[in-house]
């Protein structure tokens, strides 16, 4: 007997049934059946389920001699299952990867409960996800399983019948069924919910919702949305036989007016000139099932008065005064927009007419974001060894709270940037141009870029268009014109850069300035950021940071990090970062997993973390100068390839030991080879090579070059005398005289000379 019964029913989706099949046999977990049911669908649907058929023997195609609609087909694919738990999925979505076996965990862990709640994304189009507005109710804190008593915020979530995992011979028992019509969920989810002795909720995305522009149900125009009143009538009828059950009647009563209004409401779902009738059935309804009960919210109140009262006109006249009055103000914001940023130009242009400020220095990171990264440690250093330069820094509003106090803030696109700009001896940032700049005479523009390259970059770019995507090549290069500088943390760099970026500048090979934290920060300063982030003391913290995969338009992490937190035990804790700008699905967060994507220093979160695991992020090469342990885990390699294009291959070239799938990375933890003595070494030959001068003092030979005039740097401080801030927990390199010169299949590399770069 299968694990999971799957059941999917299928009418005109023969354009994403394939999809929708592919995610079931596809899942990590493969103990399950999916039951296929062409609900006399008059397209290919039944054709698309007999090639799966045929192909797999975990499918059992259905075949209804007629159009049932969605009740009744899933009706027909509970009477063939035979699995533990029954799994509802409609022909046009899909199972996200590992959904099923981050169900089967979470069940195992919660003793199999009668009804296991998980979370959905939506999907469209364009390739946007958007998760699940009320995913906070899917908190696994707190005791589990549960009944609907103790979390009865379960009900705020959408009634659907596909975002839960049921237990067969719970829903067998109570005689749980699927009526005809449309809205076939309402009297199917709110009766389980309520009689469900036992409830679990899992905090994960397992199902992604295609919103269909066209042909769903709830896109279809159809007089059938009536059918919404039966539903509610099934569901109260349901009540009335259980007196148990009857102190949720006033919340169900809400959720019914709630529902309503939003059928009502939608300008796609009924047909012209049936919006007053509905209002009246609405009517009749509200007083049939009226239960005086909790206070109601303001807008709640509004809406319950244009049911109980029929208001059809003065709906219709509220909703015609909202329009005029967003489109009143869309019409008048215009003008002001246009002359204001006419009104700039001119002030740019008149502050380029006077002298520059020799004592002033504007700061700035990619995308006007918070302080830090090479421009941070930039400025730290020209106030510390050059207090008479006047320093500041660009960053939108909501980052300034970053920026350290007695640093002059300034907001990108306003009178007092652009005055910077115009008049500011230096100006220092890491990104590869700025719209608008016209550098004067006199200025000194100095690039710190962004992290050592791993995948193409600059003009390399020209041959791998999913990484280029809209880059503007020429306005590209017009912005290398204006560097003068250009910050290199090593040869590899250098050569890079140089190429990539062709130009009449000058590379300064001196380190990147960023690192220098990890020299400079105490003890004390790990254990604070530690706190702030909510990891527990004596907790070994997972910096978990993929590279954006630029081969496809929505982005997922590659790992399952709940499963790999459960796996590991609870002396693990996982801070995850998505890489900027991260257009998924949020992924699960609990105790053990720390979603940290918005955090605006990745410094600081490297300072906090005790390991780093990546893929082709080149923060890789800032967290081996840090000399903690470099798990790589990637298992899409060819694909990441092909699409961005790398100097070299990190798997043969690593920073430390390397995993190629999920399990392996787990048991690299497990084993204690993730911080063993031959990844030490792998680490210290990677170093060598891209880490010569990270000795904490990086930004002082720039600052010394290009501001104080000084043209000989003082030397970098040798590897062996570095002395980087250890690891909160307390993890030391082994001593790597242990560490054979190879092991069969893992062979070391063999290059040490940090200024040999052939490989890369």
């Amino acid at each position: 007997m299968p694990r999971f019964s799957v059941i999917v029913p299928a009418y005109q989706v023969q354009a994403y049934l394939h999809e929708c099949l592919e995610s079931v046999l596809s899942q990590s977990y493969p103990d399950l059946e999916l039951i296929a049911v062409d609900d006399g669908s008059p397209d290919a649907c039944g054709a698309v389920i007999d090639e799966f058929a045929a192909r797999d023997p975990r499918v059992r195609a259905v075949h209804l001699p007629v159009n049932t609609g969605l009740g009744p087909a899933r009706n027909a694919g509970m009477e063939r299952a035979g699995g533990d738990y029954l799994v509802f999925l409609d022909g046009d979505d899909t199972l996200t990867p590992d959904a099923l076996l981050a169900i089967a965990d979470r069940l195992k862990e919660t003793g199999d409960p009668d009804v296991l709640v998980h979370d959905y994304a939506r999907t469209y189009w364009s390739g946007e996800a958007v998760r699940n507005r009320a995913a906070a109710e899917l908190t696994e804190d707190g005791p589990a399983p549960f009944r609907l008593e103790d979390r009865p915020g379960l009900l705020n979530l959408l009634m659907v019948a596909w975002n839960k995992a049921y237990r067969r011979e719970f829903v067998e028992r109570a005689g749980f069924a699927f009526p005809p019509g449309y809205y076939e969920d309402t009297p199917w989810t709110y009766p389980v919910l309520m009689t469900a002795e036992t409830i679990a909720t899992l905090d994960r995305v397992c199902v992604h919702y295609r919103q269909r522009r066209a042909g769903g149900i709830l896109r279809t125009t159809s007089e059938r949305h009536f059918e919404i009143f039966d539903q509610y009538d099934r569901v109260f009828a349901f009540l009335d036989g259980r007196p148990g059950l009857e102190h949720w009647r006033p919340v169900l009563f809400r959720r019914m007016v709630d529902h309503l209004v939003t059928v009502y409401a939608r300008r796609d779902r009924l047909p012209r000139g049936t919006r007053a009738a509905f209002l009246r059935r609405a009517r009749a309804h509200y007083r049939r099932h009226r239960t005086p009960g909790a206070s109601l919210p303001a807008r709640a109140r509004v809406h319950h008065t244009l049911v109980r009262f029929g208001l059809h006109r003065t709906y219709r006249a509220l909703r015609l005064a909202a329009g005029l009055r967003r489109r009143t103000a869309r019409h008048a914001g215009r003008l002001p927009r246009v002359l204001r940023h006419a009104a700039l130009r001119a002030h740019y242009r008149l502050q380029r007419l006077l002298p520059l400020r020799t004592d002033r220095a504007v700061f700035a990171a990619h995308a006007d974001r918070g302080y830090g990264g090479d421009p941070g440690a930039l400025e730290a250093a020209t106030r510390a060894l050059a207090p008479h330069i006047r320093t500041a820094w660009v960053a939108r509003p909501e980052h300034q709270h970053t920026v350290p106090p007695g640093i002059r803030r300034l907001t990108p696109g306003t009178a007092a940037h652009w005055t910077a700009l115009a008049r500011s001896a230096y100006l220092v940032t890491d990104a590869e141009d700025v719209p608008g700049l016209v550098k004067r005479t006199g200025q000194t523009v100095v690039q710190t870029l962004r992290g050592t390259p791993l995948g193409h970059t600059g003009l390399d770019l020209l041959e791998r268009p999913a990484a280029a995507r809209d880059t503007d090549f020429a306005r590209l290069l017009g912005g290398v014109d204006r560097w003068d500088y250009v910050v290199s943390g090593n040869r590899h760099s250098t050569l890079t850069w140089e190429r990539v970026f062709p130009g009449r500048y000058t590379t300064l090979e001196y380190g990147r300035p960023r690192t220098d934290r990890f020299h400079t920060a105490t003890g004390a300063d790990v254990a604070r950021l530690r706190e702030s982030l909510g990891v527990p003391e004596g907790s070994v913290a997972i910096l978990y940071a993929p590279a954006h995969r630029d081969y496809r338009r929505t982005q997922r992490r590659p790992l399952d990090l709940e499963r790999v937190a459960r796996r590991l035990g609870p002396r693990f804790v996982v801070l995850a970062r998505a890489h900027p700008p991260h257009d998924g699905p949020p992924e699960a967060a609990s105790d053990r997993v720390v979603d940290v994507t918005g955090h605006p220093d990745a410094v600081s979160l490297c300072l906090a973390s005790d390991a780093l695991v990546t893929d082709y992020s080149p923060l890789m090469f800032d967290y081996a100068a840090l000399d903690r342990p470099v798990v790589l885990h990637a298992d899409d390699f060819e694909a990441y390839e092909a699409a961005r294009g790398l100097y070299f291959d990190p798997r043969v070239f690593p920073p430390g030991a390397v995993a190629g799938s999920e399990d392996e990375l787990i048991d690299l933890f497990a084993t204690g080879h993730w911080c063993d003595a031959r990844s030490a070494r792998l680490r210290a030959d990677f170093r060598a090579r891209f880490c010569p001068y990270d000795d904490g003092r990086a930004a002082e030979r720039v600052v010394r070059r290009v501001v104080l005039g000084e043209t000989s740097p003082a030397p970098a401080i040798p590897p062996a005398d570095r002395r980087p801030v250890p690891s909160a927990a307390g993890i030391t390199p082994p001593t790597l005289a242990t560490v054979p010169a190879q092991q069969p299949g893992r062979p070391l590399p063999a290059v040490t000379d940090p200024t040999v770069t052939d490989p890369v």
